[in-house]
């Protein structure tokens, strides 16, 4: 088996998770300002083998896409012109900052750690891949 890369699209942070390569766990890995997102993924696909990229898909509480779907759109179609072997799955993300806010506060991290965004959105990124797997079984 190979990672389920997922990917918390952002206009200026993407929030990035993995899981193991027997696709059980799901950690964060980083956050990557999202003009890098290409490098980085480049850099990454050279030294770990990838077989699926999910991606959060923003939506309203009526179920319609939200405003930053715009911005997710071209970013899923040059990420199926540059990685064409890879697959790629949406997976819902309400809610999943408020979740990763909480989970920053359950853990104990303090007022000024929870300001940061950069691990807001890697956490996001861990819940979205987490759920995908609980769903998957």
């Amino acid at each position: 088996m190979a990672q389920i890369l997922a990917i918390d699209f952002g206009k200026k942070r993407t929030g990035i998770a993995v899981t193991d390569d027997l696709q059980i766990i799901a950690s964060g890995l980083t956050t990557v300002n999202t003009p890098e997102i290409f490098t980085f993924l480049e850099n990454y696909l050279k030294k770990e083998h990838v077989e699926l990229f999910l991606i959060g898909e923003p939506k309203q509480m009526n179920n319609t896409p939200s405003e930053s779907e715009v911005l997710i759109i071209p970013f899923i179609e040059k990420l199926k012109k540059k990685f064409k072997h890879i697959p790629i799955k949406r997976v819902d993300e309400r809610f999943t900052s408020k979740m990763a806010f909480q989970t920053m506060i359950d853990s104990g991290l303090k007022k000024k750690q929870r300001q940061n965004k950069a691990l807001l959105d890697e956490i996001s990124a861990t819940i979205i891949l987490q759920s995908y797997l609980y769903n998957k079984k």
